[in-house]
């Protein structure tokens, strides 16, 4: 389940990510608490929200912000016809695509509104990179967009703050580590297959971020916020991994 209604390299080439479904140790509670009764779910849930916690706190630290995920070549990317949304995308929020902006605030140096034309003159990034659902389906699309980290320098962003939380225009919201939003390979895309997004895929702009799962890839970002507080998510205060990674 990925966002409902209610990811060129610059370094260290040799490095690559290798993707695939987590292990055993990050199960969430979630999943873990759906074959449970009531009773011994309800007695259950705080050992493995501690669990949970746990998890998050060892993919965190074997993080490594100078690992690549796979690029794929052209050959590999799935076809614009294959390029799906989760099934329970049911429902896109109305936005004035015209008057869009983005708004920045918390520990930046330039809090404020930024229009769709100040991220797409920042240098443009085209990738070819996969996007796993937790699910278990995913895709490979040709995205195109500004590298979140020239963003967050545009923005005068504390690239030493701890988290970044993201809010959209369908009331979703979730939040990352900041080495996670600095990543060479996460992205504002604003494009799928060299063409600007559409309002079904998370226009005008979304998160790519190919070293964590779908539900962290937000849509429709309206809001940025820079902070030392750890933020929640929609899915993660519902039991979901934090930090999600691949």
């Amino acid at each position: 389940m990925d966002q409902a209604s209610i990811r060129s390299s610059e370094g260290n080439p040799q490095k690559t990510f290798s993707p695939g479904r987590r292990k055993l140790l990050t199960l969430t509670p979630a999943i873990l608490l759906a074959g449970c009764n009531y009773s011994a779910g309800d007695k259950l849930q705080p050992l493995l929200l501690g669990v949970q916690k746990i998890n998050d706190w060892v993919q965190e630290k074997v993080f490594d912000p100078g690992k690549l995920a796979p690029e794929y070549d052209d050959d590999k990317v799935t076809p614009v016809n294959g390029f799906r949304v989760n099934d329970y995308d049911t429902d896109e929020p109305e936005i004035d695509l015209a008057h869009w902006s983005l708004r920045v605030e918390g520990l930046v140096a330039h809090a404020g509104a930024y229009a769709l034309e100040q991220i797409t003159a920042l240098p443009k990034q085209t990738k070819n990179l996969r996007h796993c659902c937790v699910e278990g389906w995913s895709m490979v699309p040709k995205w195109g967009g500004a590298s979140m980290r020239e963003f967050m320098k545009l923005a005068g962003a504390d690239l030493n703050a701890k988290y970044v939380k993201v809010e959209c225009g369908d009331d979703y919201y979730t939040s990352y580590d900041m080495r996670s939003v600095l990543h060479p390979q996460t992205l504002l895309a604003y494009e799928a297959y060299n063409k600007p997004l559409s309002l079904q895929h998370g226009a005008p702009v979304r998160i790519v971020m190919p070293t964590k799962l779908g539900y962290k890839s937000a849509k429709w970002i309206s809001r940025i916020i820079v902070t030392n507080d750890r933020p929640g998510g929609y899915w993660e205060d519902q039991g979901y991994d934090w930090f999600a990674g691949l």
